[in-house]
């Protein structure tokens, strides 16, 4: 599944076409550009689109716009997550199927009055296992409940730990945070954990570079990997871009949008040369492209603090300096 030459580096840029890519989303997915071809590696792009709720008209074509205004590009097409559902269909069903899922009627608010406070960081909340050992199948919970089921990871005790190229070995006890993870859900879309390793996976995706909010997230995926008997890429989680108050940016405040920016005449080579300086890279006092700057990425040199955007910074950016 997903093979390639032995050796070869294959990194990816995932978006979510659930609305605007903003600055943060540019220093990731060029220090992910980077990653790679600084190797003499292939970087594929997914959109991840399985959220048909989230998903919003038109934001599938504004990612590629965003990516090639930065000058990124890719290796082969461009791969709609939703066009492969058959294939993380069946992953979910295999995993039941071995008995290392089990199907769940919880809503979700009967998981939030029977659990405890949400996991730190992404606002999960742990499921208390109502429905760990209560039907035999998602034919039975349905018949007897009278509602559609979703299907659940059982999730082992104990800690579950990876190694991140960033960080070095990380843990995290998912069976007490998180509790058993959904793979599918009760309106039968498939869950992100599960979509993220079947779809590396099948197209042979040897590194993984996305921010650091999703590092939690990585240890309910090693427990998808090891359940579907897949391999592990190379993670690295990289540092959050930061607005001057310290908060997080969002899709939802285009202030800070790349398509925002375009509109205002920002360059996109000071964008580049700005995540450049960012990631510790050697690129003067000029803008520059992304190809322009790749042999000087080392991972080694990347800071490990979250990059604040001061007023200051902004301020550059808009004036064409970088």
């Amino acid at each position: 599944m997903g093979a390639v030459a032995s050796g070869v580096v294959v990194g990816r840029l995932a978006p979510s076409p659930t609305g605007l890519l903003h600055l943060g989303h540019a220093r990731s997915f060029l220090l992910a550009w980077w990653s790679a071809r600084a190797r003499g590696g292939r970087v594929l792009l997914r959109l991840e689109d399985l959220d048909r709720a989230r998903v919003k008209p038109g934001m599938a074509e504004a990612c590629l716009r965003d990516l090639e205004w930065l000058g990124l590009d890719w290796d082969g097409s461009v791969v709609m997550q939703s066009a492969g559902e058959e294939h993380l269909r069946a992953a979910a069903a295999s995993i039941l199927e071995r008995g290392l899922a089990y199907p769940c009627v919880c809503t979700r608010r009967e998981v939030e009055l029977a659990a405890s406070a949400p996991h730190e960081g992404d606002g999960t909340l742990r499921y208390p296992g109502t429905c760990r050992a209560r039907f035999l199948s998602p034919a039975e919970a349905e018949r007897e409940s009278g509602r559609p089921a979703a299907l659940r990871l059982r999730v082992p005790p104990g800690a579950v730990a990876f190694e991140d190229a960033l960080r070095g070995r990380v843990s995290f006890d998912v069976a007490r945070e998180v509790g058993d993870f959904p793979l599918t859900g009760r309106d039968g879309q498939v869950a992100y954990q599960l979509a993220v390793v079947v779809d590396d996976a099948r197209q042979g995706v040897t590194e993984v570079l996305r921010g650091d909010d999703l590092l939690a997230s990585t240890a309910r995926q090693v427990l998808v990997q090891e359940a579907l008997g897949l391999p592990r890429p190379v993670w690295v989680h990289v540092p959050l871009v930061l607005d001057a108050a310290g908060r997080r940016l969002a899709k939802r405040a285009d202030g800070l949008s790349l398509a925002r920016l375009r509109a205002e005449g920002v360059s996109p080579r000071a964008v580049v040369a700005w995540a450049a300086r960012s990631a510790g890279m050697e690129c003067g006092d000029g803008a520059a492209t992304p190809a322009e700057l790749v042999a000087s990425f080392d991972l080694a040199r990347l800071p490990r603090e979250p990059v604040r955007l001061a007023p200051e910074v902004l301020a550059a950016l808009r004036a064409g300096g970088g």
